[in-house]
């Protein structure tokens, strides 16, 4: 099976009451954990890469190790560029075998984001190619975004029919009160989405799959673990999952999953090395991380996205 774009995935789980989930890649256990717990699951899949991974993986690295996992797993699997910061960046990742690409022009004004967005989508819809679009600004850093609570701001419902239908966008990304990396809240802060702007948003776009980015739930499981092998992650505290699943059955049809993995990853790493301080072997302690990332996504696609057998 080839790559697909996500424009059929969108639609099916936009009738259907669920979401994709959309989870990070940065190394091959990474991507053999979420790939085997959605192709055991049956589930549509969105494999997505950060500049930062790109950096770190390189790029032609990170899509054969995806041509891989379509080989070994009959499910449609989209490879999506995760906040790109300009044109160059989206161009060189349409131009490498991306079939979905983000622009990330939240940081610009309303105009200068339409600008550059409107440029993507020219060049990506004349490829084959789609594209998610931002407005409003998460707070939290994750590779090379960061963004302080002070400058974080939700998205106006005012404006999104205007961004849509002058960009020509084929999903957007919302500020509703996700945040990204592991540390999204103050301790006593509760975390709280703020479903009036979802609703809003949905009205005045009705049927456009919306998507939400910093909503990993930072699993309290993986914390414990994290905490009883000499971490410190006692101030972690995610979306709570209820919240979660609630967007996925609204007008949520791709929800961005990073933390949790990196999390779940380093967990068993962490608790191979604290137990035997002499392992050297790297396939010892990584094959135990990529089964902690495969619990966790498969734990994502049956409890909170519920797309689950929906390839």
């Amino acid at each position: 099976m080839a790559l697909v774009t996500t424009t059929e995935m969108f639609k099916k789980a936009y009738e259907g009451g669920y979401a994709i989930g959309a989870f990070n890649v940065n190394n091959m256990e990474i991507v053999q954990g979420i790939t085997e717990a959605a192709g055991e699951l049956k589930s549509p899949l969105i494999l997505q890469v950060s500049a930062g991974a790109r950096k770190y993986a390189n790029h032609t690295y990170l899509v054969k190790l995806v041509e891989a996992a379509l080989i070994e797993n009959d499910i449609p699997i989209a490879l999506h560029l995760d906040h790109g910061a300009d044109f160059e960046i989206c161009k060189s990742c349409i131009d490498g075998g991306f079939t979905s690409v983000m622009i990330d022009g939240s940081h610009h004004s309303f105009e200068d984001n339409i600008e550059l967005t409107k440029r993507v989508v020219e060049y990506a819809h004349s490829k084959g190619v789609v594209v998610e679009g931002e407005l409003g600004q998460l707070a939290g850093i994750e590779d090379d975004v960061n963004v302080s609570a002070e400058d974080a701001k939700y998205t106006h419902p005012d404006e999104v029919e205007e961004f849509v239908s002058r960009t020509g966008v084929d999903s957007l990304a919302i500020a509703i009160g996700t945040s990204h990396g592991a540390f999204k809240f103050k301790p006593g802060q509760k975390p709280q989405l703020r479903f009036d702007i979802l609703d809003e948003i949905s009205k005045r776009l009705p049927n456009f799959p919306i998507v939400l980015h910093g909503a990993s739930s930072v699993s309290q499981e993986y914390v414990k673990i994290i905490q009883a092998n000499g971490g410190n992650l006692q101030d972690a505290i995610g979306i709570p999952e209820d919240m979660l699943r609630q967007a996925a059955k609204s007008a949520v049809c791709k929800i961005n999953i990073d933390s949790d993995l990196r999390l779940a990853m380093t967990a068993g790493i962490r608790e191979v090395l604290w137990n035997n301080p002499a392992a050297f072997d790297p396939r010892e302690y990584l094959k135990v991380g990529r089964a902690n990332v495969k619990a966790l996504v498969a734990h994502k696609i049956t409890n909170v996205l519920g797309s689950d057998g929906k390839a």
